[in-house]
């Protein structure tokens, strides 16, 4: 049942994106509400999953996935859509893809997603319920903000033209704050990474060619 939920966030979010693109704009206010169903299901296949003793490595890895899907999709599209800007988007799919490639590492060896994190001041950052809890919201809110303001040049110009300055500043400061989030949490699983497969005490091999 767990993965089931996880699998209808998938859809749901092509769904969202199918919006986004072709739908006329009456029908991408649907888009706000959409994001908001699609997070709650992350919190819901969890519980699920714990309540009915349906946790397994599958499940943890798919759920993970899912969730790296959804939030590298969403950044995308809003780029090209001209929405924000699309270096955001680029800047998410790297660290993503790095963060993600060491906690595969990790759950491979038998640890849960933070297990590799020695530092208390890492695991607070990263793992820390605080802080994963804030990441998320500002995240959740960036997005739902900037799909709302999709159809609002089409559905109010008067509106648009009067307010689109201050919108589009709230817009800005809401991008940077994810990606200071973003960076800041993932940073110290790179380097907590690097120390423990004691990257910077191996000796570089010198050649022996002449």
């Amino acid at each position: 049942m767990a993965n089931l939920i996880t699998l209808l966030r998938f859809l749901l979010l092509f769904l969202l994106v199918a919006l986004a693109y072709w739908a006329p704009p009456p029908w991408q206010f649907v888009n706000a509400p959409l994001l908001v169903l699609i997070i709650a299901l992350d919190g819901v296949d969890g519980w699920v999953a714990r309540r009915r003793g349906e946790t397994s490595m599958f499940g943890s890895i798919f759920d993970i996935a899912v969730d790296r899907v959804v939030e590298n999709v969403l950044w995308i599209v809003l780029g090209d859509l001209g929405l924000i800007p699309i270096w955001v988007a680029i800047v998410f799919i790297v660290r993503g893809a790095i963060v993600d490639a060491v906690r595969y590492a990790a759950i491979s060896c038998g640890e849960t997603s933070f297990g590799g994190l020695r530092s208390p001041v890492s695991r607070a950052l990263v793992a820390g319920r605080w802080m994963r809890g804030t990441y998320g919201a500002v995240k959740a809110l960036t997005f739902g903000w900037v799909l709302a303001l999709q159809p609002l040049p089409a559905m109010a110009p008067d509106i648009w033209a009067a307010w689109s300055e201050p919108l589009h500043a709230v817009t800005a400061v809401l991008v940077l704050l994810s990606v200071t989030f973003c960076l800041v949490r993932g940073v110290p699983v790179v380097v907590e990474f690097m120390i423990q497969q004691r990257v910077f005490n191996r000796p570089l091999l010198r050649s022996t060619a002449r």
